[in-house]
């Protein structure tokens, strides 16, 4: 299905983004990005899903795989923004 361009009052394209206000790609995360809090990876997810990027681009851009981009996706369709949230991989049964 074709999406309808959406265009901000600069003539700029843009997606509605995970808060709900507009996301332009100058508004994407810098591509040196290295620290991927939750929003920063929902933009990314936005931006792709909303053709304002290429996934190719948005990997490429972010020097992310597409496993990496998937997970994020999948994350936020099952849980919501929350699902982005990381935390550390618990080890069970070492020094037993």
């Amino acid at each position: 299905m074709l999406q309808e361009r959406r265009l901000n009052t600069q003539g700029e394209q843009y997606v509605v983004g995970p808060t709900g206000t507009p996301l332009t790609l100058h508004d994407l995360p810098p591509a040196n990005t290295d620290r991927w809090v939750i929003r920063r990876k929902a933009e990314v997810v936005a931006a792709v899903r909303g053709g304002l990027i290429s996934l190719e681009d948005a990997l490429a851009r972010y020097r992310l795989t597409a496993e990496e981009f998937l997970a994020w996706q999948k994350a936020i369709d099952k849980w919501g923004m929350q699902g982005l949230r990381t935390t550390r991989i618990q080890h069970y049964g070492r020094g037993a």
